[in-house]
């Protein structure tokens, strides 16, 4: 049997990728890779169910639910901006872009978690909070440049990077590599109807 780490997620247009990217310069730069594991522009998205280890003989089961849970819900339009950091920036864990989005991405986020965990996936016990994953904290980083870290975070401002339409949701699998984690999409499952302004 073979396995792969998968999760459920929506792509992020390369422009805003690429905003992304020139906004948090400074903040990459005084909070560098030895302190922080930074995310590659190209791997920027939005998780909606991290699945963990799926077994190649449970892909078609997967494909199926996408299809059915992504063909009840409609395309809409979603807000990127601002910056911030779990748990919170005096002891930050993870480092984040905001997403302002409408209730179809909760409604989108609830139901791919029902029909996962009726799949047998478990839970997930956090509330579902939309955000881009920009970098992670070292473990073995010290309270002192934790506090160099906040100090970078409180004194970069992120405003509006743009919208992104989302029409369709993705499986997509992560293949750890020593320079970092590879993404790939493995399907994609269109909304029901295309976003309308």
């Amino acid at each position: 049997m073979t396995l792969l780490r998968a999760f459920i997620a929506l792509e992020i247009p390369a422009p805003i990728r690429e905003a992304i990217q020139q906004q948090t310069a400074a903040l990459r730069k005084s909070a560098d890779s030895s302190l922080v594991r930074w995310v590659p522009a190209g791997n920027l998205h939005l998780t909606l169910k991290f699945l963990g280890d799926v077994s190649t003989t449970n892909l078609p089961f997967l494909t199926q639910m996408l299809s059915r849970e992504a063909g009840q819900h409609t395309g809409f339009s979603l807000q990127v901006g601002g910056l911030g950091a779990f748990p919170n920036s005096r002891r930050p864990r993870v480092i984040w872009i905001g997403i302002h989005a409408p209730e179809e991405l909760s409604a989108l986020a609830r139901s791919l978690e029902s029909a996962t965990r009726r799949l047998g996936y478990p839970s997930e016990e956090r509330p579902f909070s939309p955000h881009l994953t920009i970098g992670r904290i070292k473990q073995t980083t010290s309270p002192a440049d934790l506090q160099r870290i906040n100090t970078a975070l409180e004194s970069t401002q992120v405003g509006p990077l743009g919208s992104a339409e989302v029409t369709a949701v993705h499986l997509m699998k992560s293949d750890l590599q020593p320079t970092g984690s590879v993404y790939t999409r493995l399907f994609s499952a269109p909304l029901s109807a295309p976003y309308i302004q």
